[in-house]
């Protein structure tokens, strides 16, 4: 504390010393004149109940207060307040709703917008705080003059504070407060701001009644133009906010013009919705049960599908659709592909997907619609059937839960998105905050959430990818994904935000994640193999053997059929029938003669029908497996040696009866060699098979995806044996030559 009053500057401490004084001097001599006769009573206008609405009430009925509501279900009157000046409406509702006080000297008026604000607290520390201003009416205060910029010079001189009248907070007892919105006419589209504003700078009454803004916020915090002055305050269950710049703790907060989202931000914390020590408070209100339902009581789904750019793993992604443990009767399928390069695979599925979800509507790249089209289009094939929920759900998106949609219904919130990230990144599905033009901007809880630190359902300034729409909020606010110059996903959000419509983000459950597809090439037969870098962990899902990690565990011994000969699992059949695939597709396997224009010097010494993992462009990555897959295996079985994981040759060999069924006896020029396995021995060919023939040993029938390892020079002098039927594929590589 002594550290802190040494930092603040000679007026701030005058203002908090006067403060200090006034609350004891007050309070003193209004204790036993009207104590625990005064009563407070709020009046709030709104015309409809907006999620911004629900959030101030819930605030009230948490601390038990009890508020007016003015103007519910009403035509809005007031003007655009929230582009112009305006609102004068609510003054003409509010004079009528102060008639019935407008006498009680001992009756406290307290008015609140309702779309953008947070109560803190109860009525007995706001009566205390407001009968410490020793004032009849007292305003909340801000940095920002509005809206008329002429009388800034008319405003006192204040040493310290927020020096000019807000109108969405003020407190006052009721003849005044009703003497203050009734001392001059005023229209409906009028600005209400702007009549207190006068009534402030008409100096005599503003001394005689006398009326006073909060500089200090002390009870109200208007969050526009003073992000950098506030900052959470966890205190075990509870959680506040601090006006760090004048030591405060304001009871209302205020998201008054374009600081709404900051209110949000701050909302996801205050009114015991998060604590760091008890998690996510609200995260159980308002929830629903379904997981006990039958299924046939269970709502109806649309599940949204869009391929909007080639995507990597795209089987994987229908295989987890299919997978969402969510009855498919209770489910209609939209399917918008626009890419070719994913028909077949769109087609299957959709054809599948016919006999078993409830219904299927499907469009394919022909149809010519672009992205926001095809996603307006989704939203009319919505409204035109009979579903509960929205269920937007992009390519880009594999889904790991499979009671995501369970999940997210229970949750009742108007839009709620599972919180997804690209491995490894910081690329997520949410947006933590905005740039004032509107672009991606982290709030200061971004890293906390997408890091999973902070477990809870926050409510952001955007979505994407993946996201829940209940059907009545859809009905009501049917999203607009066309709006010259933003992305679909980017108008979408906007919309929702200027209706006042939360979106929300859930990050308590591992939903799944994100697919990079900013480096996909889409020019192989199968272009998931090159994936190795970018989508690492789904690469490894498809491609490495289940059993693989198995064989680096300290307790788990390596088979050796041979001596220093090693046989482990290292690929899936899937990825030995695509390499295979994909060599056969290149087609230029070389003759099996020793002249070869591949090789630097133009000769090889055992020649093989084979084609080189640099012809398909795949050497790089092939290069990359071995130092992450193949060299940890090496350095294990062979102690004391370090691979650098270094092959000059790598080259998928074919073996057939009528090719060439055999290979001579040799060494390899390698340190070590590994020989895979990449079809089935009995199934797709007869015979072959490694024999080493200084051990007289020999490994017949390897399975699909396991390899072989053993040393290349000196020791291990070894042949192909003969291949008698079908055709034999194996993967070589020389490595550490």
């Amino acid at each position: 504390m002594e550290g802190f009053v040494r930092g603040l500057s000679l007026p701030i401490l005058l203002a908090l010393f006067t403060t200090f004084l006034t609350t004891n001097i007050v309070a003193a001599s209004d204790e036993g004149e009207q104590g625990d006769d005064v009563r407070l009573v709020v009046f709030t206008v709104a015309s409809a109940e907006t999620d911004g609405y629900k959030r101030f009430m819930r605030s009230m009925d948490t601390y038990n207060l009890k508020v007016e509501v003015l103007g519910m279900n009403q035509e809005w009157r007031g003007g655009d307040i929230v582009r112009y000046p305006g609102g004068g409406y609510k003054l003409n509702l509010l004079k009528v709703g102060l008639e019935k006080y407008k006498d009680e000297e001992d009756t406290i008026i307290m008015f609140s917008d309702s779309y953008d604000v947070i109560f803190t607290t109860g009525q007995e520390e706001i009566i205390k705080k407001f009968k410490a201003f020793n004032a009849s009416i007292v305003f909340s205060a801000e940095n920002l003059l509005w809206p008329d910029q002429s009388v800034r010079s008319e405003y006192p001189v204040i040493t310290t504070g927020y020096p000019y009248l807000c109108s969405g907070l003020y407190i006052g007892y009721a003849p005044y407060v009703y003497k203050a919105v009734t001392y001059t006419d005023i229209e409906d589209e009028e600005d209400d701001q702007l009549h207190f504003t006068k009534l402030y700078l008409d100096k005599q009454k503003r001394e005689e009644w006398p009326i006073k803004l909060d500089h200090l916020a002390t009870l109200f915090q208007n969050l526009n133009g003073a992000r950098d002055d506030v900052k959470l305050r966890f205190e075990g269950r509870n959680s506040l906010l601090h006006n760090i710049k004048f030591n405060t703790v304001p009871i209302c907060i205020h998201g008054n013009g374009p600081s709404k989202l900051h209110l949000n931000q701050l909302g996801n914390y205050l009114v015991n919705m998060w604590s760091q020590d008890n998690g996510c408070l609200g995260c159980e209100e308002d929830r629903i049960r379904i997981t006990d339902l039958p299924n046939d009581q269970l709502p109806n789904v649309m599940i949204a599908i869009f391929i909007i750019v080639p995507t990597p793993f795209i089987d994987e992604f229908f295989q987890k659709i299919r997978a969402l443990q969510y009855p498919k009767n209770k489910i209609d399928l939209f399917i918008n592909n626009q890419k070719m390069f994913h028909y077949d695979v769109a087609k299957n599925f959709t054809e599948q997907a016919k006999k078993e979800y409830r219904s299927v509507q499907s469009y394919i790249p022909a149809d010519g619609f672009s992205e926001g089209e095809a996603r307006m289009k989704a939203v009319e094939h919505f409204l035109e059937l009979d579903c509960q929920y929205y269920f937007n759900v992009d390519a880009d998106v594999q889904i790991v839960q499979p009671y995501t949609l369970k999940l997210l219904i229970e949750q009742n919130r108007p839009i709620l998105a599972p919180l997804v990230s690209r491995h490894g990144k910081l690329w997520t599905n949410f947006w933590g905050d905005l740039t004032p033009d509107g672009f991606y901007a982290r709030s200061e809880d971004y890293l906390e959430i997408v890091k999973y630190k902070r477990l809870g359902v926050w409510n952001g300034a955007h979505i994407s990818y993946i996201y829940l729409i209940k059907g009545d909020t859809l009905r009501e606010h049917p999203p607009n994904f066309v709006i010259e110059g933003l992305d679909p996903d980017m108008a979408m959000c906007r919309t929702y935000r200027e209706k006042g419509v939360f979106m929300y983000v859930d990050n308590r459950h591992d939903y799944g994640h994100l697919i990079t597809t900013d480096y996909y090439e889409t020019s192989h037969l199968h272009s998931d193999l090159w994936e190795i870098y970018s989508n690492r962990p789904d690469w490894e899902a498809k491609y490495i053997h289940q059993d693989y990690f198995r064989q680096l565990q300290d307790n788990h011994e390596v088979t050796q059929p041979c001596p220093d000969v090693y046989q482990f699992p290292i690929v899936t059949e899937t990825y030995a029938k695509h390499l295979i695939e994909e060599m056969e597709n290149y087609g230029q396997w070389s003759n099996g003669q020793s002249e070869d224009a591949r090789l630097e010097g133009g000769y090889e010494n055992v020649p093989t029908r084979d084609i080189h993992m640099k012809q398909i462009n795949y050497e790089k990555h092939w290069l990359y497996f071995l130092k992450e897959f193949v060299a940890p295996v090496a350095e294990k079985v062979y102690p004391g040696y370090y691979s650098k994981a270094y092959a000059l040759m790598n080259f998928v060999v074919r073996y057939r009866p009528d090719e060439q069924p055999t290979l001579r006896p040799h060494h390899d020029s390698s340190t070590y060699t590994i020989n895979m396995a990449l079809n089935h021995h009995n199934v797709d060919y007869k015979g072959g098979g490694a024999h080493f023939i200084r051990y007289n040993c020999s490994c017949i029938g390897l399975p699909v995806g396991y390899t072989l390892m053993h040393p290349g020079r000196l020791t291990h002098y070894h042949e192909g044996l003969e291949t008698t039927w079908g055709t034999r594929y194996i993967m070589v590589s020389f490595i550490d030559p």
